[in-house]
């Protein structure tokens, strides 16, 4: 519900990320592009927070160098242009995404929780021009 909920511009987000095919190892700074929903933009893994077990969800490592193809982990990301997200709890579809690289989906994820930008409230020339005639 766009009143009660309205979406805001994602400031950095958690999420789990499975590797699935990535031929070196991925680390804190790579900036691969992510396909969430309809959106296509590149997003810095930040930090890789806990290496987890992809079955059970157990912490493995906390704090990973790295990680490589087959493992899963928590990783902090910052998206480098706008871009909406919700945790995939609450809005599935706007929760998941892919990883892409070199023309192939390197890894899939879902994420846990989102820290949003509060905006400050810039509205266009047509919204003010709403509001006035009112």
């Amino acid at each position: 519900d766009s009143k009660s909920d309205p979406a805001k511009e994602a400031e950095s987000f958690l999420a789990q990320v499975i590797v699935l095919n990535h031929p070196g190892q991925i680390q804190a700074g790579y900036s691969p592009v992510l396909d969430c929903h309809t959106a296509h933009i590149a997003c810095r893994f930040a930090e890789l927070v806990t290496k987890i077990d992809r079955r059970t969800g157990k912490e493995l490592e906390a704090g990973p160098k790295f990680v490589k193809s087959g493992d899963s982990c928590i990783v902090k990301m910052v998206p480098s242009k706008p871009m909406c997200v919700e945790p995939f709890s609450q809005y599935s579809a706007l929760g998941r995404f892919a990883v892409r690289d070199m023309k192939q989906t390197v890894a899939v994820g879902v994420i846990k929780e989102v820290a949003k930008k509060e905006s400050s409230s810039k509205t266009t020339k047509s919204a003010d021009k709403a509001l006035k005639k009112k």
